[in-house]
């Protein structure tokens, strides 16, 4: 959910300031962008050479800058429209009043007033001054302004007190705004269930049988799915490929049955199955243990069918999960990816073709035709995988209603 979008972080005078440090290193390792700005009195908290240097960008805390000798302005209006997220933590009680209030005496409440995008607040302040009437006010302000309360958390404060004003931990935060996030996106709720890559059948102690996929369109689909706000259940075979967001199950496996077995296992749970691994259709009838040397006379390895997976999906897959296959044809495609659709129950097939350029294995971009049950044919241009994958789910969505 956090993966490219920009964060403004805006840090306010309180001890719990000594947080947003781990605060800025995690939006960072979630993928974001973050900017910081802070009040005068942050700073006596926390460093902004400190904070700077994690989020790798200028920290500000004042209208203007004055290093150089010249004043130059900081656009509070640029850096509210600048951002993508607005999360203020530690909120202050006083920085909550002015928020509440309008009042915009500082950077950070300026650029508050300015700002277009969703602003997340995580109040920190000590027992009494989060449980007076004011303070209660001020943030039923912000929430009616729509407004992201993060909940204090419960525990020791900086005076010695036990109890509700803790700054939430940034782990906590990350969370609660992830969800937040997801909550509103068309597949909230949903657990997508994708496999991908190759498989490899052993002949021997060091040789197998494989293919060329590199399970790049797989990576693609999960990240349109996590970007839609599902749950996603990756099961990728033998391949150097990664993915690693909030919201991803990864599942590495090699052969066909453990494969099989991985995406049977996962089945009951899905609401969208999506089966794009280019499965080996044979495997060797017999497995040596130990290397077949190289001689002069012929070697012969009988060779027996695999497991169907998407046949036994679909045979499986009960009537309110929606099931996608892939058909990679060399002749006759548009007839063969219909059969398959109609023969192994699916709802959706994505035909590519080896004999389009820049399409089929190894490739960053794909060219598919879409086939669904209502017998429609979509066809797309080629384009990259990632967007190939957004296209995918448009039609899923719509089938799938």
């Amino acid at each position: 959910m956090l993966h490219g979008k920009k964060v403004l972080l805006g840090i306010t005078g309180s001890i719990a300031a000594y947080k947003s440090a781990h605060l800025v290193r995690l939006f960072v390792k979630a993928g974001a962008e973050v900017r910081v700005v802070m009040t005068e009195a942050a700073t006596e908290f926390v460093t902004p050479l400190t904070l700077s240097t994690l989020s790798k960008n200028p920290v500000l805390s004042s209208f203007t800058n004055d290093e150089t000798g010249n004043s130059v302005w900081n656009n509070h209006v640029e850096l509210g429209l600048w951002a993508d997220l607005f999360v203020v933590a530690p909120a202050s009680s006083n920085t909550l009043s002015k928020m509440a209030s309008g009042q915009c005496d500082n950077l950070l409440t300026a650029t508050y007033a300015s700002a277009k995008c969703p602003v997340f607040f995580a109040p920190a302040m000590d027992l009494d001054m989060h449980a007076h009437p004011a303070n209660g006010a001020n943030i039923s302000a912000l929430q009616s302004f729509g407004n992201h309360l993060i909940p204090s958390e419960v525990g020791e404060l900086a005076s010695g007190l036990s109890g509700e004003g803790r700054m939430a931990e940034p782990e906590n935060i990350i969370q609660f705004i992830e969800e937040t996030l997801r909550a509103g996106l068309p597949l909230s709720g949903k657990r997508v269930l994708i496999n991908g890559g190759p498989t490899y059948e052993a002949i021997d102690a060091v040789r197998f049988i494989g293919n060329h996929s590199t399970g790049k369109m797989a990576i693609g689909l999960a990240k349109a799915a996590l970007e839609l706000g599902a749950q996603v259940h990756l099961i990728l075979g033998p391949t150097s490929q990664n993915l690693n967001r909030s919201g991803l199950t990864l599942e590495r496996v090699v052969s066909t049955d453990e494969m099989h077995e991985a995406v049977m296992k996962a089945l009951p749970k899905a609401d969208i199955i999506i089966l794009s691994a280019a499965v080996s259709d044979y495997k060797p009838a017999e497995v040596l243990t130990r290397k077949q040397k190289k001689s002069e006379s012929n070697w012969s390895i009988a060779l027996v069918p695999t497991v169907d997976i998407l046949s036994d999906v679909g045979q499986k897959r009960t009537s309110g999960q929606f099931l996608t296959g892939f058909a990679l044809e060399t002749n006759n495609e548009e007839e063969y990816a219909q059969s398959k659709l109609e023969k192994k129950k699916l709802d959706l097939i994505v035909l590519n073709s080896l004999r389009d350029s820049g399409a089929g294995f190894g490739h960053d971009t794909n060219k598919v035709i879409l086939f669904d049950r209502n017998k429609n044919r979509t066809e797309l241009p080629l384009m990259s995988k990632d967007e190939v994958a957004v296209r995918i789910f448009e039609k899923i969505n719509e089938l799938h209603a």
